[in-house]
């Protein structure tokens, strides 16, 4: 069995594009328990609308996440067009995440012991302390590079446990 230059390439290129996207989930998770550490999480879709109206600036990355059971949630689907639209608007990266579970064992619980609304979670950044995180970077190139192939809202797979 022989393959063609072109199999090949689309070979590779399957392989990275799984390797990206791997990476990519390990750095959303190492972000977030940094940004949970330091208090620079928002976490809810109403609580992250209020954040970008009031504060954009600070806002250094936004992950969006469903599952089966709200795929079909309308009115979700628009807050999530709206906060697309904003992120987009204020050059804020903007990524989707399917497994809303993990990512609510992530960002914790409320004051009452129940699951955080998980849905839109914004990782906030003070501009007077101007906080880098490696994992920041690695995710605002995995979205550059997405953009760079008409991906404006790359999906991201967390790590499993």
């Amino acid at each position: 069995m022989t393959l063609e230059l072109e199999e090949i390439r689309g070979q590779e290129s399957a392989l990275d594009t799984t390797d990206r996207v791997q990476i990519a989930g390990t750095a959303l998770e190492e972000l977030l328990v940094s940004a949970k550490k330091q208090d620079y999480l928002t976490v809810g879709v109403y609580e992250s609308a209020k954040v970008m109206n009031v504060d954009a600036d600070n806002v250094a990355f936004c992950v969006l996440a469903t599952d089966e059971e709200y795929e079909c949630d309308i009115a979700l689907q628009i807050h999530f067009t709206l906060i697309q639209a904003f992120c987009f608007d204020n050059d804020i990266n903007v990524v989707r995440v399917n497994d809303i579970e993990r990512l609510a064992d992530l960002v914790g619980t409320d004051e009452t012991g129940e699951p955080k609304d998980a849905h839109c979670i914004l990782v906030t950044s003070p501009g007077a302390e101007s906080w880098k995180d490696p994992a920041l970077d690695k995710l605002h190139l995995f979205c550059e590079e997405s953009r760079s192939v008409y991906d404006w809202v790359p999906t991201i797979t967390l790590p499993e446990r």
